[in-house]
């Protein structure tokens, strides 16, 4: 029996698998049943977006929640908020920087618990691999995390070491053995110790700090431990150009491996880093413009998988701001509600659509964690749609920003493109109201 419709939803821009089309999208409950001509769909409530495109609601795979054991620095109620407001549906949490790390199934379930019945949008895990967890990935990859993720220079946090090339191919042989993804924050820890490490407001010392062969270095050593093993893995947060050689010669030699960028890999630049402005720095670092054209460039040709925010905030007095110092200041840029601007406003620019962006930031991202009913619109897929005004141009203002610490850089910065409504299985979420949102595992059971 066909579905009593609920909501059609109607545009002269609608962005589906198949391209741009003006189309009625009719919704019964949760799901999209079907996508219709043109002000064709009748037998229930229609809302007419006009010239507003509408976007599958965008997926992002890479976000730091930290609760719960950091909450100071953001929680799943306030992030999710962010989320929502910036056009995320589903987000997929990082298992370090809260406290329990979620490097045990018991630490999942606490994060779940913690995360039950407070979050605006859809939400799932990731764990973590790290020395001596070895026998912890089964259970966790039974109860529903995505996949693994590891750092092969230190992380930051005490409570998620990083894993050595001993340690690297016995975590992977064992996530190649349960068809797991892993996932590499690839920095070498011999290449930043002899980098030189100058202290002080200069961005270019602290981009010194943590040059290139970093990265090169790094995802050469993880192609290799993979290809040996069998492992599919995906490189996180590629900020140096340098890489992308080594992921299409992996590729060409059979070796399953993608990659993601993020938005301020692809927005800001090493020369344009004011002195002392520490929201700037994360790891790895902001690069310069060249390189940035270079990873445009690797966007045009098909070398990433998806355009992720690495939402990683910290509380005001950790990014130091007051001194300035780039040595002493924590490092990530917490960007979760201004993902879709940023890129779109870059985008644009460059001559890319917005379709292009939609396949980054939606469909890409759905399809690395294997979210079978996201990332489209489409009959069959979950009611998540972003309406999305692309000729929009506003001013960030910290104080309109739901994260629970409003640091960015991008403040006062004009910015074109904005989200005007998302909807989350079916019905707009209200970042006032109660949160409606689901958690997921990978087999997309909710709760």
């Amino acid at each position: 029996m066909t579905p009593t419709p609920t909501l059609v939803l109607r545009s002269r821009r609608v962005f589906t698998p198949t391209g741009e089309q003006p189309a009625d999208v009719v919704v019964a409950g949760d799901r999209i049943t079907d996508v219709l001509p043109y002000r064709t769909a009748t037998g229930a409530p229609v809302e007419d977006l006009g010239e507003l495109a509408l976007l599958p609601g965008l997926v992002d795979t890479h976000v730091h929640i930290n609760e719960p054991g950091r909450t100071a620095w953001e929680g799943f109620t306030s992030a999710t908020r962010a989320a929502a407001a910036g056009g995320v549906t589903t987000l997929i949490d990082m298992p370090l920087n809260s406290i329990p790390a979620t490097v045990t199934l018991d630490a999942l379930r606490v994060k779940q618990k913690v995360a039950r019945g407070r979050v605006y949008v859809d939400v799932g895990f990731w764990g973590g691999a790290i020395p001596g967890n070895t026998d912890q990935l089964e259970p966790l990859h039974r109860g529903g995390v995505y996949g693994f993720k590891s750092f092969l220079a230190p992380s930051g946090v005490d409570e998620f070491p990083h894993v050595d090339a001993a340690e690297l191919a016995e975590a992977l042989t064992e996530q190649a053995r349960l068809g797991a993804l892993a996932i590499i924050h690839a920095e070498a820890p011999h290449v930043l110790d002899a980098a030189p490490q100058v202290p002080g407001r200069a961005y270019a010392d602290f981009l010194a700090s943590r040059p290139d062969a970093a990265e090169t270095v790094a995802v050469a050593q993880l192609l290799d431990t993979a290809g040996r093993v069998g492992a599919r893995v995906h490189v996180l947060h590629v900020s140096s150009a340098d890489v992308l050689p080594l992921l299409d010669a992996a590729r060409t030699a059979g070796i399953a491996v993608t990659a993601e960028t993020c938005p301020h890999y692809l927005t800001l630049a090493a020369e344009g880093v004011p002195a002392g402005d520490t929201a700037f720095k994360c790891c790895p670092p902001i690069r310069s413009r060249d390189n940035r054209d270079r990873l445009w460039r690797g966007i045009r040709a098909g070398s990433f998988a998806a355009v992720v925010s690495d939402h990683s905030p910290c509380t005001a007095d950790l990014k130091r701001l007051d001194v300035g110092d780039f040595a002493a200041a924590w490092g990530g840029i917490a960007s979760l509600q201004l993902g879709l601007p940023t890129v779109w406003t870059e985008a644009r620019s460059r001559g890319f659509a917005l379709a292009d962006v939609a396949a980054l930031m939606s469909a890409g991202p759905a399809r690395l964690v294997g979210l079978a009913r996201k990332g489209a619109i489409a009959p069959g897929y979950d009611a998540d749609m972003v309406a999305f005004d692309p000729d929009a141009v506003f001013t960030v203002h910290p104080a309109g920003l739901h994260h629970r610490n409003p640091i960015t850089p991008y403040a006062g910065r004009a910015l074109t493109g904005a989200v005007r409504t998302t909807w989350l299985a079916g019905a707009p979420v209200d970042v006032h109201g109660s949160p409606r949102g689901r958690l997921l595992d990978r087999t997309e059971t909710a709760s």
